[in-house]
């Protein structure tokens, strides 16, 4: 099996061509990333928006109350905001696109990390200002295409989508139950069947659960199934497999909720690897 290939965050600098400034707020860069290659935990003193044009990334904030997890397929994008400590993973090879946005230009309700859905519009606004293999577009097309992303990003839908993780001094007995989770989401379908195994009631992990992260254990379950599903889903495994090892029985039920939560079908998702 290969090695995960550790890649450093580019120092960027005044002169460098992605470094994002007042006059020119939004530098896009464009990589091809293999499977496995990840960057380290890093900030930057401007915001960040980080999706795929193919392939499945993964995003960790690493806030030392609420570190959360995010899985961000093509239809989803991942914005950091200045100064957050964050670190990525590829989970499949995958188109990678990130955009710096100067500080200048972000407004000051963008804290910590949000999911926003990445709109044909979004998309095609990011291609026109780095055209791969064209010619870079002319200042004055480069100003009105800048406008017109951040215009989209301002409006996006934010997306309830992450897994918040419990910090490293939350109650132990959450800390085992979230992990165990993560490794193995379809073993228990309920709580109650969870708590059997923590040593904990299932009055006290609810309990747990609300003060820690603001949302019963059933939706923070979903927030994991998905985050174990979609790498699934991109490396082309078929739906019902991938539902029965999410804890459901039916496909059709995983379905439902999965298109709820992306706004696709998981056949949408399948073999999108890169």
């Amino acid at each position: 099996m290969a090695l995960p290939r550790k890649l450093q965050p580019a120092p960027l600098g005044d002169t460098d061509p992605f470094t994002p400034t007042p006059a020119r707020p939004v530098r896009v860069r464009a990589r091809e990333m293999p499977v496995d290659s990840h960057f380290e935990p890093h900030r930057h003193a401007w915001a960040q928006l980080a999706y795929c044009a193919s392939g499945v990334i993964q995003v960790n904030l690493h806030a030392p109350t609420a570190p959360t997890s995010y899985i961000v397929p093509p239809s989803r994008a991942v914005l950091i905001a200045p100064g957050a400590l964050h670190a990525v993973a590829v989970l499949e090879a995958a188109a990678f696109r990130t955009l710096y946005i100067d500080p200048s230009v972000v407004p000051p309700d963008w804290s910590g990390c949000r999911v926003m859905a990445v709109t044909p519009l979004l998309r095609e606004l990011v291609s026109a200002l780095d055209p791969v293999g064209g010619p870079a577009p002319a200042p004055a097309r480069e100003a009105a295409l800048t406008a017109l992303v951040l215009d989209e990003i301002g409006h996006a839908e934010s997306l309830a989508l992450g897994v918040p993780l419990p910090g490293p001094h939350s109650d132990k007995r959450l800390r085992a139950v979230c992990q165990a989770v993560l490794d193995a989401p379809g073993r228990y379908a309920t709580l109650q069947d969870w708590a059997a195994d923590s040593g904990a009631s299932e009055r006290t992990l609810a309990r747990l659960f609300r003060g820690q992260f603001g949302m019963g254990f059933a939706q923070w379950r979903k927030q994991a199934v998905l985050a174990h599903a979609l790498p699934r889903l991109a490396r082309g495994e078929p739906v019902g497999q991938v539902a029965a090892a999410s804890g459901y029985a039916s496909e059709s039920a995983f379905s439902a909720m999965f298109k709820a939560a992306m706004g696709q079908p998981p056949s949408w998702f399948m073999g999108k690897n890169g």
